[in-house]
């Protein structure tokens, strides 16, 4: 059996210099992002195509919620990303890119009025919690589930304030629920009132109007 090697590189002279690259992510951060209105942020994977349902399903969302007024906040990449700013962009809102530096899928997409560029994951995701009034989470992989993640665990412990938090497509998500059931709840991981923070919506309607009715603007 092979073992994959790991390299340690010491770090440590550079760590000093690092906090001056993180403080000046969050000030830029801040500075394009205070003025954005209320947002919604959209998360799902890079990976989708146009001809997905799923694609045309966040264009609805993204598109339906800014036409109501609210801005719509993505990470500025293709696939999910790229649906929620052109629905924005077609729905007369302001179109949000929180766009990150990776090796793949790094391109940001053509419908985006606001873009912010991060090397940070962490100060990334900051932006995306301190400036949304709701998560709608769409398909898509670890990092859709790593957004995902954050938030549950942030409401679950009283780190930030309760907010909609939506996950699109029934049928996906379903297999993840039913596994928080049978081996989160049973092991007595979480509790029974932690399925509140979330809930699960399969039409653009559905998602509209509920955060219309628990955000109001």
């Amino acid at each position: 059996m092979n073992h994959k090697q790991y390299v340690i590189d010491d770090l440590s002279h550079r760590d000093s210099w690092r906090l001056f690259k993180i403080m000046a992510e969050f000030v830029d951060g801040f500075d394009s992002l205070n003025e954005i209105g209320p947002a919604v942020s959209i998360f799902g994977s890079a990976r989708v195509p146009k001809e997905d349902p799923v694609y045309g399903l966040a264009y609805d969302i993204a598109k339906g919620l800014a036409e109501a007024g609210y801005t719509i906040i993505t990470g500025g990449g293709p696939g999910i990303m790229e649906a929620g700013n052109k629905g924005a962009v077609d729905g007369g809102g302001t179109s949000v890119g929180l766009h990150i530096h990776l090796p793949l899928e790094q391109q940001p997409n053509n419908f985006l009025d606001v873009k912010c560029d991060f090397r940070y994951f962490f100060v990334r995701k900051v932006m995306f919690i301190k400036y949304a009034l709701a998560y709608i989470v769409m398909p898509g992989g670890f990092g859709t589930l790593d957004e995902l993640s954050e938030a549950l665990v942030l409401t679950q412990t009283k780190r930030i304030k309760p907010f909609p938090i939506i996950l699109v497509d029934r049928d996906f998500w379903s297999p993840l629920i039913d596994w928080f059931k049978n081996k989160l709840l049973t092991r007595k991981y979480i509790k029974e009132q932690d399925f509140e923070i979330f809930s699960v919506k399969d039409e653009p309607d559905e998602v509209i109007n509920l955060i219309k009715k628990l955000v109001i603007i």
